[in-house]
């Protein structure tokens, strides 16, 4: 009796364990999935050192890398009239002021627009327009000449002596001057105001210039186009010449720009987490894709905006020159978007102008061409007052608070231009 008693005490006592077991374990996999459901929103891309902005001050010099203060609460994304114009909507008298504000009229015809697109919207999907309905018909056939050749066509993949035809898809000579007079044409279009930072009451130039600075690191980390970096400063700045901005969101700004240029720009974008991750998770992922459409808005979805990168392009297709003189005009030109002042009065297609004066004078001893003056329009004279400006960037870059713009053009990539010193004096012919 008593060895039947202690084999079924041993049984009750083994039957408790295995339960305390068992609830340890479900209590050890709720946790773990707590955790993944808390962290499922924003997913750490890779485990390397995150290039993070640190706190946007006044004349505030940023380590290398610094972990940004983290959001007690969410971004309040709130578009307000101004008070000449309208009362505010979404605040009370006495609350904080907003993040984002408008400080510009809205131009006529925008009620219009609004009801344009909801009568537009209201309508059924199952309804065919009869012209593109017209447009939906087959092609008719094309009969094409029995002595057609395709010798001389793009789209020919032969092989001429046993090398791979190379094209130039820039250098289209018999469109070069419809190519250039549209760019010009569209650079009026997408110019940011010059003097917006004297509307922004909580912001400055040098919190803008940390702001750029951080997004050359971003576009290094991710193997950017160097086009994409000065699309996003565009697409900064023209959000800025319509929307006052607190300092607090003004990393979110920028990182939405980037986002959106990396989507117009990139074959392969990084992600939206990516991007998160890079703030050190200082906004969420919901947060940054609600400022995308918050800059989408205010640009109206006009993001094609011609740049210095693709007027030097056009620069280097009219005159040749070396490979070096290429790499500090592009160096100068990335030079002139840390500072808003004074580069923001110029035109893209002048501070262009003056990086390759700059660049080819220091270099080659070289100047302005007649054939980039009949191209352009612009004479040396008139591209002076840019060239004295980026001149004095230029004498002061070394000096200079936010370095990663000579950190970039250090590497064999750009024959190591940045170190290359600048000329004391300018004396151009």
């Amino acid at each position: 009796m008593s060895s039947l008693g202690q084999t079924q005490g041993s049984a009750v006592h083994d039957s408790a364990a295995d339960v305390h077991n068992q609830e340890n374990m479900l209590s050890r996999l709720r946790g773990v999935t707590k955790n993944r459901v808390e962290n499922r929103e924003n997913v750490n891309p890779k485990p390397g050192n995150r290039t993070v902005l640190g706190a946007l001050g006044n004349n505030q010099r940023r380590q290398p890398v610094l972990r940004a203060a983290k959001q007690v609460s969410g971004p309040q994304i709130v578009a307000c009239k101004s008070e000449e114009h309208g009362r505010s909507f979404g605040e009370k008298p006495s609350c904080k002021p907003p993040a984002f504000q408008i400080h510009v009229d809205e131009p006529d015809g925008a009620s219009k627009k609004h009801s344009t697109q909801k009568a537009a919207m209201d309508c059924s999907p199952l309804t065919l327009n009869p012209t593109v309905t017209h447009l939906r018909q087959p092609l008719a056939t094309i009969e094409l000449p029995m002595e057609a050749s395709f010798a001389d066509s793009p789209m020919d993949m032969s092989v001429v002596e046993d090398e791979e035809r190379q094209t130039n898809v820039n250098k289209v000579t018999e469109y070069s001057v419809e190519i250039h007079t549209h760019l010009r044409e569209m650079e009026l279009k997408s110019k940011p105001k010059g003097g917006y930072m004297k509307k922004q009451p909580d912001i400055t130039n040098s919190m803008r210039a940390i702001l750029v600075d951080w997004l050359v690191e971003v576009g290094e980390e991710y193997k950017l186009q160097n086009e994409t970096l000065y699309l996003a400063v565009n697409y900064i700045d023209r959000f800025l010449s319509s929307m006052s901005v607190l300092r607090g969101k003004l990393q979110l700004v920028g990182t939405a720009a980037m986002l959106l240029a990396s989507k117009f720009e990139e074959i392969y974008p990084p992600e939206v987490a990516e991007f998160v991750y890079i703030t050190d998770d200082t906004y969420t992922k919901k947060q940054v894709l609600r400022m995308e459409h918050l800059v989408l808005t205010v640009l109206s979805f006009d993001l094609a905006a011609p740049t210095i990168n693709q007027f030097l392009t056009q620069y280097f297709l009219q005159q040749p020159v070396s490979s070096k003189v290429e790499s500090l005009s592009m160096f100068l030109g990335e030079l002139s978007l840390i500072d808003c002042d004074p580069f923001l009065k110029y035109l893209p297609s002048q501070t262009a102008a003056a990086a390759f004066i700059l660049a080819n004078h220091t270099l080659a001893g070289g100047s302005w061409s007649k054939a980039l003056v009949e191209m352009t329009g612009y004479t040396l004279k008139d591209l002076m007052p840019c060239v004295q400006d980026l001149h004095q960037t230029y004498l002061g870059a070394a000096q200079h608070t936010q370095q990663s713009v000579r950190e970039k053009y250090k590497g064999s990539k750009y024959h190591e231009v940045s170190l290359i010193e600048p000329p004391e004096k300018l004396i151009l012919n």
